[in-house]
């Protein structure tokens, strides 16, 4: 099954911090496809111009040349997260819940909010 990376666990793997055993393996494995949702790179970029967070250059760029794949935001997507049952208000992570139950994806994640949804979770 394939991987999509929370913001968390983008910026954490970006920047060497410590991830799970299993999460970094499964994310450095080369026929491992790994994603980043749209959202995610929408997330970091709301939170960097509010000075709550600061990245050496363009989190989409630096996502592309780490290896990662893009997961655009679709019409369906955005249906299926609005849909959702309110487990959880943060919009972000709704979305990636919709897409990873829409595209069959796993999240990596240390967020427990994302339990209550029925979707596949490696935590990191």
């Amino acid at each position: 099954m394939s991987l999509l990376l929370d913001t968390c666990a983008l910026l954490w793997w970006l920047a060497g911090s410590q991830l799970s055993e299993e999460a970094a393996g499964r994310i450095a494995d080369p026929g491992e496809l790994v994603v980043v949702s749209a959202a995610s790179i929408w997330e970091a970029a709301i939170k960097q111009a509010l000075g709550k967070l600061t990245m050496p250059g363009p989190l989409a760029q630096v996502a592309l040349e780490g290896g990662f794949e893009p997961l655009p935001i679709t019409f369906e997507h955005a249906e299926r997260a609005g849909s959702l049952p309110k487990h959880h208000r943060d919009p972000f992570d709704r979305m990636l819940v919709a897409q990873a139950q829409l595209e069959d994806l796993t999240i990596v994640t240390r967020d427990p909010s994302f339990a209550p949804y029925e979707v596949a979770i490696l935590r990191c």
